[in-house]
């Protein structure tokens, strides 16, 4: 009695064609994140994933279409990214800032009502390092008098 190999199916993946896109880069924290944005019909992947497929908290898909939502722009953009570094949070806030700035290149006049909600400056908050002496950054050993 032979038993065949099960081939697992892969997912597939839409070829994007990102030609007459525009590219930009977006940071936070420790994440990276390369932005391609062209005129489409609201599509958003990530890593090669659909937005809900790779962010499955909502407060996070919510964020990532704000550019849009403020710019009234909400379903005329495709965007392909990718991202490495971080965590969930940072690697969303690194996709928000690489989408403004791939907005304004595409449309200049959009960059007051983006810098007017703060969207088109990086967030340089990071995590602070460990001092010696102390258990985190600030936090220090209990203190004990006797």
């Amino acid at each position: 009695m032979q038993t065949e190999p099960v081939i697992a199916e892969k997912k597939k993946i839409p070829k994007l064609d990102f030609k007459d896109s525009k590219y930009a880069t977006g940071r936070r924290k420790r994440s990276i994140a390369r932005v391609w944005v062209k005129k489409g019909t609201g599509q958003i992947y990530v890593n090669g994933k659909k937005i809900n497929e790779y962010f499955t908290k909502q407060n996070l898909q919510l964020a990532i279409f704000r550019p849009f939502e403020i710019t009234k722009r909400k379903n005329e953009f495709d965007v392909r990214c990718t991202v490495k570094g971080g965590g969930f949070t940072g690697q969303a806030g690194a996709i928000i800032l690489g989408i403004s700035r791939a907005l304004v290149s595409f449309e200049p006049t959009l960059k007051p009502t983006l810098k007017t909600e703060k969207l088109t400056t990086r967030d340089s908050r990071s995590v602070e390092r460990k001092k010696y002496g102390h258990r985190k950054a600030r936090r220090s050993y209990q203190f004990s008098k006797r």
